[in-house]
């Protein structure tokens, strides 16, 4: 059938419409960015990579965007976070000792802005709270510390760049464009880190793990393995007036053998620490930075576990276990952990996440498996469903993840 020119028109602008309509029906239901960062060297530089996902609100499918994976600006990237206002993306590349800050574009794309030197060697972890980033270092900078002769591992703090609010009467102030200023001083040493050193014995060997910094601000919280006694520690150091200063006179709090992951409630009321030699994971209650067993602690996970995460309403929390290949879910109630359930990831999660805009999505990433695993939390009861299409291809060897909301709101 052959249409007149006005028929053509007609056809033409509801094909427009349609698929205008289609597109902005698209963009709606993308709910979150999930950026994951992988380790095995890929292009001329031998850089990592990083995969950008939509997360589809309404199936929790997790679709790589157009022209991911992006390299990671340096080798091996081991740890990622995003600024307070969701604009920067921040990747620690442990071979070359370095964090590259990205600025994220709206359509999820990332690109390369500012690289900064970590203080010490090896970094593993980082987060960040507020207008501060922090990164722990597996070893400080001194002139006889090397893989061969190791020496105590560190914390810095890096400001990270901000603009006063130029509005009559107003005080508050919004980061300019996510670069990192030079990192706090150490007054006491005379250094741009803290090393992690146990006062009853200054000499062991101490090696930090994972760094946990709640949204308060107020504190900082950073898991470590003390080589020379096999022990786990969490250290705490408060937060104020751009410096770190470590809580009880800087002597930790033991959990468990080896403390693999950290993380905190919303509140910073609660921290939890997992501990891979144990499978188990510690709770503690969080007063004024001091750390205080919670009642049960420690709470049994599977096998090796590797990460842990808590919900955006502080209702549920959950382990992802490295050597069982499953994520272990728990209700809180006062901080207290009771198990709901096992769940089966990819092989090996190392990373465990969950989506911010509407609290309703968890992801991890699975090491040796090359993959994401996608879940929906349910809401009346913290259970977890499989997303649609799980797990998810990623680049070889995923180790972190993170993520920034995209067009919706919390519904739980």
């Amino acid at each position: 059938m052959k249409l007149n020119k006005s028929s053509q028109l007609l056809l033409a602008s509801a094909v427009s419409l349609a698929t205008a309509g289609f597109l902005s029906a698209c963009a709606t239901l993308t709910t979150d960015f999930v950026f994951v960062s992988s380790a095995k060297a890929a292009g001329t530089n031998n850089y990592g990579e990083i995969d950008v996902y939509e997360v589809n609100s309404e199936s929790g499918v997790m679709r790589q965007i157009p022209t991911s994976p992006f390299p990671s600006g340096g080798r091996n990237p081991v740890a990622e976070t995003v600024s307070s206002d969701e604009t920067n993306l921040y990747v620690v590349n442990r071979d070359d000792n370095t964090i590259v800050q990205f600025i994220i574009g709206n359509d999820g794309k990332v690109y390369p802005q500012n690289t900064v030197n970590t203080p010490g060697i090896f970094p593993i972890a980082t987060a960040v709270s507020g207008t501060n980033l922090f990164v722990v270092d597996t070893y400080q900078p001194l002139p006889t510390c090397s893989t061969a002769s190791p020496c105590t591992g560190s914390i810095a703090m890096y400001p990270i760049q901000v603009t006063k609010n130029t509005t009559a009467g107003s005080t508050s102030s919004t980061p300019v464009n996510g670069t990192l200023g030079s990192p706090a001083v150490n007054s006491a040493l005379n250094t741009n880190y803290w090393p992690l050193t146990l006062p009853s014995s200054p000499t062991d060997i101490i090696l930090p793990t994972s760094v946990a910094a709640p949204p308060s601000g107020s504190n900082v919280y950073v898991s470590a393995y003390d080589t020379t006694s096999g022990v786990g520690y969490v250290f705490a150091f408060a937060v104020a007036n751009g410096t770190l200063s470590p809580v009880n006179n800087g002597v930790p709090v033991a959990a468990g053998i080896y403390p693999s992951g950290i993380a905190s409630d919303p509140t910073g009321a609660y921290v939890y620490v997992t501990d891979s030699s144990s499978d188990r994971v510690f709770g503690f209650a969080a007063g004024s930075g001091s750390l205080a067993p919670l009642p049960g602690s420690p709470y049994n996970t599977g096998n090796q576990p590797s990460a842990v995460v808590v919900d955006a309403k502080g209702l549920y929390a959950y382990v992802a276990n490295s050597q069982d290949s499953t994520i272990t879910a728990y209700t809180l109630a006062s901080g207290v952990l009771t198990r709901i359930g096992s769940y089966t990831t990819g092989t090996q999660p190392v990373a465990i996440g969950i989506d911010p805009s509407l609290n309703e999505f968890l992801y991890t990433a699975n090491f040796l498996g090359n993959s994401v695993s996608g879940f929906q939390i349910q809401a009346d009861s913290g259970s977890l469903v499989n997303s649609k299409g799980t797990p998810f291809i990623a680049n070889a060897n995923p180790t972190a993840v993170a993520a920034i909301p995209h067009g919706a709101t919390s519904k739980q």
